[in-house]
This record gives C-alpha cells, sequence and structure tokens, in this order.
C-alpha cells in the first residue's frame, strides 16, 4: 500500500504526508456528514453511499433493485464492471443460449418490482406447471406442480436473457440514479477499525487504474472467486464434487406442449431437460470429469443417442429393491387411497439433434462464505454461496439475497440510520443464512444419496421418493419453499 501512494504522488515526502493527510480529513467530513446532519454532500466524485462490485445478473440487479426504489432518490450508487462496455439489444439470436436459469415465482416477482420481467416477456420466457423427478436404478418417482397445475412452478429463462432485461434497467437510471463504470476492478480495500467507524466510516476502494472512491457500503457480487472477500480475508468453505455439467440445445422430434421439466437420477449424476419452446429444450447433464469429456467429443448423433438413453435406458435394478418398493405402493395405496400411491408418470420426449456448437461443460462445487458481512460490507450470490445445479436454485437465491438486503437498506434509510452499519448488516446476514444453509445441505445430500448404485442407498431413497410422493402436503410444502 505504502509503494502504491508513493508511486501514485511523487511528491516530497513532507508533501505527500500533507496530500494524504488531507486527503483523510475531506474523507471523514465527507463521511461524517451524514451520521451528524443526514446529509452527505455530493460535490466530491469520490464518494457513493454504495458501490456494488461485479455486474453480473446478481450484481446488475443489487443496482437496479436500490436504484429504482423512492427511498434511494439522491443517493449515490456505484456499479463497478471488469468487463469492457457492451451493447445490449433486444433482439435476440434465432438459436438459444446453452446457458440457462430456472426463475422461480419469487424471482419473478424481484424482477416485476424492478422493471426487468416486462423486458424478458417481450424477448423469450418459457413457463412449466410440472416438474417428474426419477431413480434409473428404481422404480420410484416423484411429481411436483402447484395448485393442480393451475399455476406455474418456474420459468425456464436464457442467462442472456435475464442479462439484457437488467441492462434495460439499468440504463434508464444511469445519469441520475446509478452510475457505471466499465474495465474498472478493485485492487485494493480499506475498512475503517470497529473503533474508528464515527471519525473514519468509509470504506476506501482503490481501482486498478490508480482511482480511489470512498463508500458507506461496499456490496462484493463478483463471482464465486470474489476477490472482495479475499481481500476482506473472509473464508470460505468449497469442496469439489469432481463432477462437470455438459449443457447444451437440444431439439425434440415433435412439438408439444413441452410444460414438464425432466430430471433422472443415473448412478454418475442428474440428468435434466429443461423447456425452451415447443420444439427445443435445455440439457443440465452433470457427471464425471471424464465422462463430460467424452460427450462433449461424440459425434452429433451418438451425442443424441447417449442423451435419449440417459432418460430411457434401463439401469442395474436390483430385486430386494423392486421387492421393496412394490410392499411400499401397496401399504401407500391402502393408508392413502386418494392418492393412488403415486403420481401418473410421464414419458419424456425423444431428441432429435442438439444445436451447432451449443455443447459446453463447466466444473461443479460447492461453496460458502462463513459470514456475509462484515462492517460496511455485504456478500451477494456466488461471492458468498454456491450450490450444486440439480435443485435449479443458484441465481434465485442471489435475487433473494438482492430482495433481502434491499429491503433492510431502504429500512436504515428510513429510519435515518447509517448505510454501512452493523446492526442491519447482520440481520441480513441471519435472514439469508436460516433460508440458505439448510438449502444447500439439502442439495448436497441428495446428491450424495443418488450418486450411487449401492443397494442400500437406492432403498433408501427410493423408498423416500415413494412415500414423499404420495403425501401432497409435503410435496407443496418443498414447492413453496422453492419458490421463495
Amino acid at each position: 500500500m505504502l509503494l502504491y501512494t508513493v508511486l501514485r504522488t511523487p511528491l516530497s515526502l513532507v508533501g505527500t504526508r500533507n496530500v494524504l493527510g488531507r486527503s483523510l480529513h475531506l474523507t471523514r467530513r465527507l463521511c461524517t456528514a451524514g451520521q451528524q446532519s443526514g446529509e452527505v454532500p455530493r460535490d466530491d466524485p469520490r464518494f457513493y453511499h454504495v458501490t456494488i462490485a461485479g455486474g453480473g445478473m446478481v450484481g446488475t440487479a443489487m443496482a437496479c433493485a436500490l436504484g429504482t426504489h423512492p427511498m434511494f432518490e439522491g443517493k449515490k450508487i456505484l456499479l463497478l464492471e471488469a468487463a469492457p462496455s457492451k451493447a445490449y439489444s433486444d433482439k435476440l439470436p434465432e438459436k438459444y443460449s446453452n446457458r440457462v436459469c430456472s426463475l422461480n415465482p419469487g424471482s419473478v416477482d424481484f424482477l416485476k418490482s424492478i422493471g426487468a420481467w416486462d423486458h424478458m416477456t417481450r424477448m423469450r420466457v418459457k413457463p412449466f406447471k410440472r416438474m417428474q423427478v426419477w431413480d434409473a436404478c428404481s422404480n420410484a418417482m416423484i411429481t411436483f406442480d402447484r395448485e393442480n397445475l393451475s399455476k406455474h412452478i418456474a420459468h425456464i429463462v436464457e442467462n442472456d436473457v435475464t442479462v439484457i432485461a437488467l441492462n434495460k434497467v439499468l440504463e434508464s437510471l444511469q445519469g441520475d440514479r446509478v452510475e457505471l463504470r466499465y474495465k474498472s476492478r478493485a485492487v485494493d480495500v480499506k475498512v475503517p477499525k470497529q473503533g474508528d467507524q464515527f471519525s473514519h466510516p468509509c470504506v476506501r476502494i482503490f481501482l486498478e487504474n490508480g482511482e480511489e472512491i470512498h463508500t458507506q457500503l461496499l456490496i462484493g457480487a463478483d463471482g464465486p472467486n470474489s476477490s472482495i472477500r479475499k481481500m476482506m480475508n473472509m473464508n470460505q468453505m468449497v469442496w469439489s464434487y469432481e463432477q462437470s455439467a455438459v449443457v447444451a440445445t437440444l431439439q425434440l422430434t415433435e412439438a408439444t406442449d413441452n410444460n414438464v421439466a425432466w430430471q433422472r437420477f443415473l448412478p454418475t449424476g442428474p440428468v435434466a431437460m429443461l423447456p425452451l419452446s415447443d420444439t427445443h429444450s435445455s440439457l443440465v447433464w452433470s457427471t464425471t470429469h471424464e465422462e463430460a469429456k467424452k460427450l462433449l467429443l461424440l459425434p452429433e448423433d451418438q451425442f443424441v443417442d447417449a442423451i435419449n438413453n440417459a432418460f430411457w435406458q434401463e439401469s442395474k435394478r436390483h430385486s430386494v429393491v423392486d421387492s421393496a418398493s412394490q410392499l411400499m405402493e401397496q401399504a401407500l395405496s391402502f393408508i392413502l387411497p386418494s392418492s393412488g400411491g403415486s403420481s401418473v408418470r410421464q414419458l419424456p420426449p425423444y431428441v432429435i439433434a442438439s444445436d451447432e456448437e451449443s455443447r459446453a461443460m463447466f466444473p461443479l462445487s460447492l461453496g460458502h462464505s462463513t459470514h456475509y458481512v462484515k462492517s460496511r460490507l455485504a456478500l451477494i450470490g456466488d461471492a458468498a454461496h454456491r450450490v450444486h445445479p440439480l435443485a435449479g436454485l443458484g441465481v434465485n437465491l442471489g435475487f433473494g439475497d438482492v430482495a433481502c438486503l434491499r429491503d433492510l437498506l431502504v429500512d436504515a434509510v428510513q429510519d435515518g440510520q447509517d448505510l454501512g452499519a452493523l446492526d442491519h448488516l447482520l440481520e441480513y446476514e441471519s435472514k439469508r443464512q436460516k433460508h440458505i444453509v439448510p438449502i444447500m445441505a439439502t442439495i448436497d445430500g441428495l446428491k450424495r444419496l443418488f450418486s450411487t448404485d449401492a443397494v442400500p442407498a437406492v432403498l433408501l431413497r427410493s423408498l423416500g421418493l415413494q412415500a414423499t410422493n404420495a403425501m401432497k402436503p409435503v410435496k407443496d410444502y418443498f414447492v413453496q419453499g422453492a419458490s421463495l
């Protein structure tokens, strides 16, 4: 830091001390004025009430959420994006993107609240009303719907559509509510010590280009390898699943309503087919690194055969599991006659081709920051937590972070509190960890339970799926929890 200052200010030692002293005095005056009079002077270009590091989906959503809220009128919000500027057009290419999200009702409500959902529906989104999950090693399956198919479970949306819509909202806020800086990366962050909160309450952010920014609150939204988290020495628990996800855009043999999301658990990992339109679906196939590499290299006809086999081909079955499943089916039919012991099993569509150059793979891991906040700092999205894609909850958890933090910051503004105060930041951490940690544990447990063909594990999960599938209130509870 000393070398940085010397190189940046080629003055004499005495002159350097004077400059740094005046800079520190100005910083204190700007940042404490809000605490003393309720207003922070806006004439210094280095000061922002909130600075967000990371302009991906979650970071941009955070900027939009604050910028569109009336309580943040007059507040200075800065979004730092390391990538260069990019033009966004409402006109999408004919071919679908191979990276998609399953946006649950909670995320849709949030996107509506910031004005992004209208942009998205004018492009392309695909709702689905049913989800069918089944085990390749037994007859066990479970289906999910909302209010007997009268409501959508979720919407499958290409990441590009979400990004374009969020940036359209952001464009409407620039110049007045939000400032966006491209090619801007934080290389160092200085947070005031706990005992120095009043005399010097601003975070000091040093950018790669030599600029210095002062902010009351820094929000890290810079992804799973968050540099903000690392610079703040916030520990993260990470472990690799030793798996990769293969994604591709699939063409179906014939046009259908295509309003069901399909997921089958193979011993090597889950494979999912998510609806994009009446004729196209998106593939997300989690498997070993070696198998993923082979799938990428297969000729087109063999790749299509591999997909159809993954959904249709019988796997190794165990007589003990089949016998126990039949007994469970009979018992459930007797105990819960109205359920019939199970839901109606549907058959997934056949795939005829995949879009050219749509195949790709990426490694899978689980990550969780032990803390989401420090004084004047909050982490959101993948910077705070990362989950396996089998439940399709990744970006939904990120949007949930944004909505929760926005609401608490709005309360802070209404109560005249400092935006970077630890009290409401700890409330954000508590609320989100209570929601996210159980979800992460459940997803991780399911992944491990279903990634084996050992008889005891297959028997346990098969009976569990059958019992849960027969109890609609339990299923409705799961669907409701996944919708938040």
